[in-house]
């Protein structure tokens, strides 16, 4: 009998994936999983700069001259049967895009970003096809579009399910395995907000948060802490619980320190909009809250 050729596996198999959102992280996205042999598809807004940049260079091109070449769209095409769409749009800007995901004939849907209420998103396109992960790379795209992504091997972006971590590994971008996805992103909403105000505070004053300042957003960061417990769940992973419980003062000290790291504090500074959008979801959840908490705090450190 002539010997059967094991089956590829998932990993080594091109796919069809369309990346929801072409900016820093989707674009990296994009560029990694085109030039390991998927077929990739990139979704930008409609008549934006980014549209434009990638239909001139007709791909993905970083600043070394590096091309991957993907097809190029402004809508999602709800009937092509995807494998995988990956979205990287911010939390506070997905409702728009779930009609069209919920339409969708794509067999994955990945929502890749932070989230206080990860199970309505899972409602929307359903729980069979629905996955969750949290991007930790780092790029920058230039004036002309070009990409600069910096990729290490200490970060791994973590996903929920460990097909996508295969495919993610096998296009050179480190991905980790995390059981308990929605609870990790929505236990990440205080730490998130926490650097984000505290970062526009010391933007505002050009050097670093003051003393006050990093102490109010403490304030707020353990205030939220206190209402996902309110909420009926624990704080997750074991590295955030110990954060949790520090003393205000400590946290404070953490927020300041880091609002004095030029570069983390400019970066994290850009995400003020999704500041005040995952505050304002954790207020909508607060009166379920057992025992109550002191949304005043929360709302406190909302940027203005």
């Amino acid at each position: 009998m002539p010997s059967l050729s094991p089956s590829p596996s998932p990993s080594s198999i091109s796919l069809r994936i369309a990346v929801l959102g072409c900016g820093k992280i989707g674009s990296t996205f994009a560029f990694q999983l085109a030039r390991a042999g998927n077929d990739v598809t990139v979704i930008a807004r409609p008549m934006s700069a980014r549209l434009q940049q990638l239909r001139r260079d007709n791909g993905i091109v970083t600043i070394k001259g590096e091309r991957a070449d993907v097809q190029i769209a402004d809508t999602l095409d709800e009937q092509i049967p995807y494998d995988l769409i990956i979205v990287t749009v911010v939390d506070y800007q997905v409702d728009a895009l779930l009609p069209a995901l919920q339409r969708s004939a794509a067999k994955s849907i990945q929502f890749m970003f932070v989230s206080f209420d990860p199970e309505r998103l899972r409602d929307a396109v359903g729980a069979d096809r629905c996955s969750f992960g949290m991007p930790f790379v780092q790029a920058v795209l230039d004036k002309d579009g070009r990409l600069k992504p910096t990729i290490s091997k200490s970060q791994k972006t973590i996903m929920s399910q460990q097909r996508w971590v295969d495919v993610f590994n096998t296009a050179g971008l480190p991905a980790a395995y995390e059981p308990n996805m929605p609870l990790w992103l929505r236990c990440h909403v205080p730490l998130c907000i926490g650097f984000e105000s505290v970062s526009v505070a010391g933007e505002l004053r050009g050097g670093g948060a003051s003393w006050g300042e990093a102490f109010r957003v403490a304030r707020g960061v353990k205030e939220s802490f206190g209402l996902i417990r309110g909420l009926g769940y624990e704080i997750y992973p074991q590295s955030k619980a110990r954060i949790s419980n520090l003393p205000t003062f400590a946290v404070a000290f953490l927020l300041w320190m880091f609002s004095r790291v030029k570069s983390m504090r400019e970066l994290l500074a850009s995400g003020k909009n999704e500041c005040r959008a995952l505050i304002d979801e954790m207020l909508a959840a607060a009166p379920r809250a057992k025992p109550t908490v002191n949304v005043s705090r929360i709302q406190a450190i909302k940027p203005a």
